[in-house]
């Protein structure tokens, strides 16, 4: 019997999904859950620096980056995702390539930023990826993260595992992955929520950071490397 092999699988799934998605991506990058998140990193990153956009899919925030000044290459699991990437939206600054989050194809210290939205999730081992991304940053490089919050609904990935079945999805509460990270060597610059339609502004700015936390679709980070 062959053996599980959970990136194999991830590959596979997301090619499947590949269409869905590129009919999706820019519409959330323009006007939906991922509009913030450019911005975010703006803030924290110079333009014309060297980023690497992991799990990029389709490409579309690659390019969303690209066009705020950064010079971008693009890393997706799936094949299908990239060759779309490559077939829409290639030009000088703006590369794809396929690879694995956990066993990335670039050198040491090759970026100075790395994006990686809802991707790290994807990884059997999340840890792996978080160091893999400290080895191709160069020092004082940022790491901008995006993680799905408690009440995303595409947490729903993993639910089978509560059946014992195999799941491709690591589910991370923010608080989570936001230790893992500290205790590896990651200097936390900051972060800000992205929130379902019906959150209030005036009661997030009560709160604590756990408790916007866990109000959040998404949670977004900035770390530095040391």
């Amino acid at each position: 019997m062959e053996s599980f092999n959970w990136h194999k699988e991830a590959e596979k799934q997301w090619d499947l999904r590949a269409e869905s998605w590129n009919q999706r991506s820019q519409d959330m990058w323009d006007n939906g859950s991922r509009k913030s998140i450019v911005p975010f990193l703006e803030s924290y990153i110079e333009k014309g620096a060297s980023l690497a956009d992991l799990g990029c899919g389709d490409g579309y925030g690659s390019y969303k980056l690209h066009q705020s000044g950064y010079r971008v290459t693009g890393l997706d699991l799936s094949q299908d995702m990239i060759e779309r990437a490559n077939a829409r939206m290639k030009t000088d600054g703006l590369n794809f390539v396929q690879g694995d989050l956990t066993d990335l194809p670039f050198e040491s210290e090759s970026f100075d930023g790395i994006m990686a939205i809802n991707s790290l999730e994807w990884t059997e081992v999340p840890y792996q990826g978080l160091e893999e991304m400290k080895r191709i940053l160069n020092p004082g490089g940022k790491l901008c993260i995006g993680l799905l919050g408690p009440t995303a609904m595409p947490r729903v990935n993993s639910y089978r595992r509560l059946f014992g079945e195999e799941v491709i999805c690591n589910t991370m509460m923010p608080w989570e992955f936001s230790r893992m990270a500290e205790e590896t060597g990651w200097l936390h610059l900051g972060g800000e929520g992205v929130y379902k339609r019906g959150v209030q502004a005036e009661l997030i700015e009560s709160l604590d950071e756990d408790m916007k936390q866990a109000l959040t679709f998404m949670w977004l980070f900035m770390f530095e490397k040391k």
